[in-house]
């Protein structure tokens, strides 16, 4: 069974580790025909033709798989009761057709809330490929219950 964390079992510092995901060339096409498609993105024979020489993920697509990558492992799942936005996304190098991703999330900041049962939670999430280059940095701020009273 998953550990079950509250608000108040967070420390700044901590570190969630997520999952890994290896992305199909399909995978890639699928979203980006969904969600963001440019050449580089859906045709392999335009993506050659660009900066990139080849098919390459959207970064959206990237964002997702980093938070379902925290997700799935966190032990927050069943405390997290929403957000309340994201700062300083970056995707300082492109993800590739059968790149293996892996996610990290620091506990950076931790405020309680003064009259609601929750705290925010900011964590800078941090996504590597197999060669644990840096694909995506973000910081995400989530809202975490609070541990309920006896």
């Amino acid at each position: 069974m998953r550990e079950k964390k509250y608000f108040e079992d967070f420390q700044v510092g901590d570190v969630l580790t997520g999952q890994r995901v290896t992305v199909t060339e399909s995978q890639i096409v699928d979203f980006a025909f969904k969600w963001d498609p440019q050449p580089f993105h859906v045709s392999k024979p335009d993506a050659e033709a660009t900066m990139f020489g080849g098919l390459i993920a959207s970064g959206f697509h990237t964002l997702a798989l980093t938070f379902r990558l925290i997700w799935q492992a966190g032990p927050h799942q069943e405390t997290n009761v929403g957000g309340t936005g994201m700062d300083n996304l970056r995707w300082p190098r492109p993800v590739r057709p059968g790149d293996t991703l892996s996610a990290t999330a620091e506990v950076m900041e931790l405020i309680p809330s003064s009259s609601r049962p929750f705290g925010r939670v900011k964590l800078a999430y941090t996504t590597k490929n197999q060669n644990e280059e840096v694909v995506m940095t973000c910081e995400m701020h989530h809202l975490l219950a609070t541990r309920p009273s006896e």
